[in-house]
């Protein structure tokens, strides 16, 4: 019994001991965590969305058709992309019912491309901006002739604020219009509305005629007579030598009496 109580304690010594050498066990190596990815950086900002606007804005379903049938929203927006300002013009869904019956139906593809242009002006302007500005002035359309697209931009007051009553009006020589409220604006797009359709003077007035040729200078009838003619009366008045001596000797006896 005493001899078993003996092994027993050398055996848990001798455990004790390897123990200590062994020392103490390593701590885990901590795992790092997973690196995140950088994000990338934002990418400059696209366009303005005038179809959005638009949408945003309400009441403008007609123009939003015209501009996408006619594919000048396309136009537009590449005008944007390349840093172009423009001003547009945008009539409101109840302008277009006031319009006659049957006068946009009557137009042709071409017209209405030429339509939606005529309400973009290819400059920004501000309310402020149209107080200077020179008429006429030319829209995307075309031209400012009478046989083009010009238009015609006034304010009736020393500083444009609609709110108050001091409105910019616009003439096509059709129609005359009134910007009735700033949908968008910024620094390179300026949207108004206005309360008509803008038409162009050269769908409703037809051309001027061409001027006819003048015509050519009359003929002198004195210049007329060929020399057979010339010699015809003068043989009518003087036959021969003899008849011009009888002349003269005439003249002189009568001269001298």
């Amino acid at each position: 019994m005493k001899h078993n109580l003996v092994s027993t304690f050398l055996l848990l010594f001798l455990q004790c001991i390897g123990i200590l050498a062994q020392g103490p066990s390593p701590s885990p190596t901590p795992t790092p965590p997973p690196s995140r990815a950088t994000a990338p950086a934002p990418g400059p900002p696209g366009p303005t969305n005038v179809t959005k606007i638009l949408e945003k804005a309400g009441q403008c379903s007609t123009f939003i058709r015209l501009l996408q049938t006619t594919q000048e929203i396309s136009q537009i927006t590449s005008l944007l992309n390349n840093s172009n300002s423009i001003t547009i013009f945008v009539p409101p869904d109840n302008a277009f019912l006031s319009m006659k019956e049957g006068t946009l139906n009557s137009l042709n593809d071409q017209q209405k491309s030429e339509l939606i242009k005529f309400h973009v002006l290819p400059q920004y302007f501000s309310l402020s901006q149209f107080q200077t500005a020179s008429n006429p002035m030319q829209t995307q359309a075309g031209g400012t002739s009478n046989r083009e697209f010009p238009i015609n931009i006034t304010t009736n007051g020393t500083s444009v604020n609609i709110t108050t009553g001091t409105s910019v009006n616009i003439t096509t020589g059709i129609v005359n219009a009134s910007i009735s409220n700033t949908i968008y604006i910024d620094s390179q797009l300026a949207i108004y509305q206005v309360d008509k359709v803008l038409l162009p003077l050269q769908f409703f007035v037809p051309p001027a005629p061409t001027p006819a040729p003048s015509p050519p200078n009359p003929k002198n009838n004195d210049d007329s007579l060929d020399s057979d003619s010339v010699s015809s009366v003068s043989s009518g008045v003087i036959n021969s030598p003899r008849e011009l001596l009888f002349f003269l000797a005439v003249f002189c006896f009568v001269y001298m009496s």
